[in-house]
């Protein structure tokens, strides 16, 4: 289960929109965040919404405990992952 539907309406950003942003289609975006998405698509959807990527997976409280800083909800280290997107 992940959070990106939460993500998009706190953020205010349609489906749509991030497909856009994405060079995606909506029903191709829709698809991965319904659960058949791999780790670079992750990785490229956090890009996009500007997050890091534990917070697609995150409970609300522990984003909200980690807006403080960036660390790890789990192991407590510094998160130093970041990612691009790359066109073809």
């Amino acid at each position: 289960m992940n959070r990106i539907k939460d993500i998009l309406k706190e953020k205010g950003v349609t489906i749509n929109e991030l497909a856009e942003k994405m060079g995606l289609n909506r029903v191709t975006l829709s698809t991965q965040i319904n659960g058949t998405a791999n780790i670079a698509s992750y990785e490229k959807i956090a890009t996009a919404l500007d997050v890091p990527m534990w917070q697609l997976f995150a409970s609300p409280a522990e984003v909200a405990k980690e807006a403080k800083g960036e660390t790890c909800p789990y192991c407590g280290q510094p998160i130093a992952i970041r990612t691009t997107i790359e066109k073809a």
